[in-house]
C-alpha cells in the first residue's frame, strides 16, 4: 500500500528573489517528499544584496488565507516564519487553537541576513506569549533567543545556549532548537533542548558565501521531516544533514551578486 504523502503549510513571508521565506520553505517541502501549501503574511521587495521594502496584509486577509487553507486541506504539520507584526501573531495564534494542527514549527524570525527589521519590536511580546505555547518546536538563532528570554546579551558559548532553550521551555514551548550558527568556529554546534533533556548536533562548518535561507530552510525541513520521523530528534537531525548538504552545493548555483542561496534540489539537479 502507498504511503500517503503529507500535506504542510507554511506560514510566512514572500522573498522575491526565491532564496528564503514562502519560497525557500515550498523547494524544501518539494525536496524532502511533502505537499506544501502556504499562507503570505508578508511581503518583501528584495534580492542577493538585502532587503528594500516590507508590505503586511491587513490581518484580516491573513486570516482568510487560513481558513480557506484549514477548512479544506488535511494539514500534517506547520512551519511559521516572518509574522511582521503583533496583529498577524495573534490572528495566526487564533488560527492554531482553532485548528490545532499535530505539529508546529516555529521559525522566530527578527531579522533579516542583512539586519533588515522583519518583526516590529512590539510584536516580540505577542510572539513570546502567543505562539510558544502553542509550538512543538521553537528554532531561535541566538540574537531571537536572547531578545525571547530577555537575556541582556545572546549566549556565548555552548553552555548559555543550553540554558536559554531551557528558559525558552519554561516560557512555554515544548521543545527549542538553539541553532548555534553564530558562535563562530570550525563547529556549527546546535543544542535540541527537550522533556529528554539536551542533545548536541554538531557539523563541520561550511564555508561559503550563499547561506541565503538557511534558517529558513532548516525550519521547514523540520516540519517537513516530523510528519515522516518518530520524534523531534529524528526530524532535526536528517533536517541538518539536508541543510548541510545544500549549502556544500550551494556553489553549483549562480543567483545574484550579494548573498546567495542554498541549493535546495542539490540531489536531483
Amino acid at each position: 500500500m502507498s504511503r500517503t504523502i503529507p500535506n504542510v503549510l507554511t506560514i510566512a513571508g514572500s522573498d522575491s528573489s526565491g532564496g528564503a521565506g514562502i519560497q525557500a520553505d515550498l523547494k524544501t517541502f518539494s525536496a524532502l517528499g511533502v505537499y506544501g501549501a502556504s499562507v503570505i503574511t508578508a511581503l518583501t521587495a528584495q534580492n542577493t544584496y538585502g532587503v528594500r521594502a516590507v508590505h503586511a496584509p491587513d490581518c484580516t486577509f491573513v486570516a482568510a488565507q487560513l481558513d480557506a487553507v484549514f477548512e479544506d486541506i488535511r494539514i500534517d504539520a506547520v512551519k511559521i516564519g516572518m509574522l511582521a507584526n503583533a496583529d498577524i501573531v495573534r490572528t495566526v495564534a487564533a488560527a492554531l487553537r482553532r485548528y490545532q494542527p499535530a505539529h508546529v514549527v516555529l521559525d522566530t524570525v527578527m531579522l533579516s541576513k542583512n539586519g533588515h527589521a522583519l518583526l516590529a519590536p512590539d510584536a516580540v511580546a505577542a510572539l513570546r506569549e502567543e505562539l510558544l505555547p502553542l509550538a512543538g518546536l521553537v528554532t531561535p538563532n541566538l540574537d531571537e533567543a536572547a531578545a525571547l528570554v530577555g537575556a541582556d546579551a545572546p549566549a556565548a558559548d555552548e553552555a548559555a545556549m543550553r540554558e536559554q532553550g531551557e528558559a525558552l521551555r519554561a516560557l512555554g514551548a515544548r521543545a527549542v532548537l538553539m541553532k548555534g550558527g553564530h558562535l563562530g568556529g570550525a563547529e556549527s554546534p546546535d543544542w535540541l533542548v527537550d522533556e529528554r533533556g539536551a542533545h548536541r548536533l554538531g557539523a563541520a562548518r561550511i564555508a561559503v558565501k550563499q547561506t541565503h535561507g538557511t534558517g529558513c530552510t532548516l525550519s521547514a525541513a523540520i516540519a517537513a521531516l516530523i510528519t515522516q520521523r518518530p520524534d523531534w530528534l529524528g526530524a532535526v537531525t536528517d533536517a541538518k544533514a539536508y541543510l548541510v548538504d545544500a549549502l556544500r552545493e550551494s556553489v553549483r548555483l549562480q543567483v545574484g551578486n550579494g548573498i546567495g542561496p542554498l541549493h535546495h534540489f542539490h540531489r536531483w539537479w
